[in-house]
């Protein structure tokens, strides 16, 4: 980590009073980090690449003194002229340096008289501060406030170092270390790359080794959705990873045999189990924590042992920047995540004139690019573009591991069922789009946000009378019976029958998200620990098949949520009649549909004030650009919903706000300004209509049950 680079900045906006303010507040911290530690704490150094919390104290009030003090405010006297030899880190120019490795050797001054060095430097910056700032004097002190973040995180670092020695294993935290939930499975999401944007922008702070940003190639990548745990990487030490040379890279195995590694830093075996020098102490390592103090070495081993690699830093950063990523997790404040990409400059990078910009530069090279945060670093001190960077063999600092995988684009091909589907949808003219592809995880978080909405009926309508009606359809199941439902989603009112009828053994979910209905599937097997949950990863308008778990049990099919009204009247024919062979003969079908009513209800149902029926709608845009390699832009998009009268149905659009060109893997789609993509039809059958489109299909209609204004129609079909 190296804290002195030369930014590039616009500052001259903030207020006096708020550059003071942040100034006492971040030269505060420092002082509250360095409380809990003794004289004799704050004077040690335990390795060469670690320096005392008493030198860092001094070194960052140096750095005020020495770069805005001196040069900006009148009058100003060195406070001590020794300490520029004693304080300097390595710059070069301003002159020569205690040698970085003897800092513990600096019993003088003593950490009080630091903390007056400390109190002498902050008054006079006080008295800078209440003066004219020019731009120079902001960018400076916003460099130095940056910069004193750093050593606060390298304070955190060295200190649980130096307590890792120690025999007693001291607590720099008094408290108990509480154990972390399950992270759940380890999921890889898909990016679709391509020519990628990274680095800062020029407004703002941002290191000189963010910029200049840039454009760069990135081929498609999996990444993980969050960091890898204590647990799996135990699973790694249990299965020989430490002594297998064929994991590791040269230098890495060299280390492993010279170091003697069998796990990752502050790690120790104590009868049977290991434990971890953490800040509050050793304690038993938790499983489900983020693996943390481990070296580029070791993170590149793992991901080998693994069957993945680890990401580079442009996939990284287009991971965290791009649109829909909610489902990335401690992307920021659990650990700092080794990257495949060596430390080195951007295209146009030039290092900055004089003494704050000689640094970045001349340590560009034998290092590794690191990214995110970890927690140790300050509150809100990281952002996307924040490049960190060590030499791989390093693991005092917190390092993890976020593994990445390759996306051949033979994967996106026009065997691809969802691009096929796209490819000619958005070539039709009209264009359009299948509702199905609505679902994907965010899709079904805002349909159950939309569920929620005052102006959306349908779920609350079909609910209650779902609960209504229960005990009716429950008596209608045979024990034993399999509820296959079609388009689960978070299978919410599957409950009801559930609850209702407890002869059911199976239930199989069908849906095409796979995280939504890993979700669902989750939640029902808590929910219900005798229940057989068999779900089915699949499009339930293709010919499929039940899974193994509910064969040899009676079908029973559930249909809620009036999605039948996703399909025209042909459409829903022919669905209907699918649904009757996978279910088979002597089978019971539950079906709901919505009614017909007016369009002053209808409307607002599918566009709502708060928008979320818009998010909702724009954001199978958003699951064509991971999935399919698309350039979609959601904002370029309105969303309109319109009363078909002729054809009794809702339509939802997305309108092109502007003359505009899509890709979608290898294919381009032209958008005049004002042309629209039909995204969803929603008919509101009259009872009669869907009836006889059942009977049409096989369906025989057992029993119909319609609730109050609004009206809502629910339908027993037996086979």
């Amino acid at each position: 980590m190296t804290p002195d680079d030369l930014p590039a900045m616009e500052l001259v906006d903030a207020s006096v009073d708020a550059l003071v303010d942040r100034y006492r507040r971040v030269r505060r911290r420092t002082e509250v980090l360095a409380a809990p530690l003794s004289p004799e704490d704050q004077a040690a150094q335990s390795m060469p690449d670690a320096s005392p919390t008493k030198w860092h104290r001094a070194h960052t009030t140096w750095f005020f003194e020495t770069f805005l003090l001196t040069p900006f405010l009148p009058g100003y006297a060195v406070y001590d002229q020794s300490f520029g030899y004693l304080f300097n880190s390595y710059y070069e120019a301003v002159g020569p340096r205690q040698p970085r490795p003897q800092r513990g050797l600096l019993t003088r001054p003593s950490v009080q008289a630091v903390g007056a060095y400390r109190g002498h430097v902050d008054a006079a910056m006080t008295r800078l501060l209440a003066g004219p700032l020019t731009p120079e004097i902001r960018e400076r002190l916003e460099l130095g406030l940056a910069h004193e973040e750093q050593h606060q995180e390298l304070i955190l670092m060295d200190i649980l170092h130096l307590f890792a020695q120690s025999p007693l294993s001291p607590a720099y935290q008094a408290g108990v270390v509480t154990p972390r939930s399950d992270p759940g499975p380890q999921r890889f999401h898909r990016f679709a790359g391509g020519l990628v944007e990274i680095g800062a922008c020029e407004a703002g702070f941002a290191f000189d080794n963010e910029r200049p940003r840039h454009k760069t190639y990135v081929a498609p990548f999996r990444l993980a959705d969050r960091l890898t745990t204590n647990g799996e990487w135990l699973a790694f030490i249990e299965a020989g990873g430490y002594a297998k040379p064929d994991l590791w890279l040269s230098e890495g195995w060299a280390k492993v045999k010279e170091e003697g590694w069998e796990a990752p830093a502050y790690w120790r075996r104590e009868d049977g189990v290991w434990t971890t020098m953490t800040l509050r102490g050793r304690h038993p390592v938790d499983p489900n924590a983020p693996v943390v103090h481990v070296s580029y070495y070791e993170a590149a081993a793992y991901a080998a042992w693994a069957g993945r690699r680890l990401p580079t830093e442009a996939e990284w950063e287009a991971a965290a920047t791009a649109s829909g990523v909610s489902t990335l997790r401690q992307l920021y404040g659990s650990a700092w995540q080794w990257t495949a990409s060596a430390y080195s400059p951007y295209p146009g990078f030039k290092p900055g004139p004089g003494a704050l910009g000689e640094y970045n530069g001349k340590f560009m090279v034998s290092q590794m690019t690191l990214r995110g945060g970890c927690e140790a670093t300050p509150p809100e001190h990281t952002r996307a573009t924040y490049r960190n960077f060590f030499h791989p063999g390093s693991r005092w600092m917190f390092g993890g591991v976020r593994l990445a995988d390759d996306d051949r684009l033979a994967e996106v091909t026009p065997e691809n069922g969802f691009l096929n589907e796209v490819i000619e949808g958005l070539s039709a003219s009209p264009k359009t789009l299948s509702a199905k592809y609505f679902y994907d995880a965010e899709g079904s978080r805002l349909f159950e946000a939309i569920c929620e909405l005052p102006e959306y009926y349908l779920t609350r309508t079909e609910t209650a009378l779902l609960r209504r009606i229960a005990p009716e359809i429950a008596a209608r199941i045979p024990a034993g019976a399999a509820l296959v439902e079609f388009g689960s989603g978070a299978s919410t009112k599957t409950r009801i029958v559930l609850d209702a009828a407890p002869q059911i053994a199976v239930y199989t979910p069908i849906d095409i998200s796979p995280s939504a209905l890993d979700e669902a599937a989750a939640s029902l097997r808590e929910a219900y620990p005798v229940l057989t949950v068999a779900p089915l990863v699949g499009d339930f308008t293709k010919a499929i098949h039940l899974p193994d778990g509910a064969q040899g049990h009676t079908p029973v099919g559930f249909f809620p949520g009036s999605t039948i009204g996703n399909f025209a009247p042909d459409e829903a024919e022919t669905l209907l009649r699918q649904a009757r062979e996978l279910l088979g003969e002597g089978s019971l079908f539950i079906v709901g549909a919505d009614v017909a009513k007016d369009p002053a209800v209808l409307i607002p149902a599918y566009d709502d004030a708060q928008g979320v029926t818009a998010a909702f709608n724009r954001n199978v845009l958003v699951h064509i650009n991971r999935e399919l390699g698309g350039t979609f832009d959601p904002a370029a998009f309105a969303h309109r919903a319109v009363w078909n009268a002729d054809e009794s149905r809702i339509e939802m659009h997305l309108e092109s706000t502007r003359d505009q060109i899509v890709m979608v893997g290898d294919y381009g789609f032209r958008f005049a300004a004002g042309e629209t993509i039909h995204t969803e039809n929603s008919y509101k059958y009259p009872a009669e209509a869907f009836e006889a489109i059942a009977r049409r299909a096989g369906w025989a209609v057992a029993q119909r049950w319609i609730s109050e204004d609004p009206t809502f129609a629910v339908y027993a079909l037996t086979a």
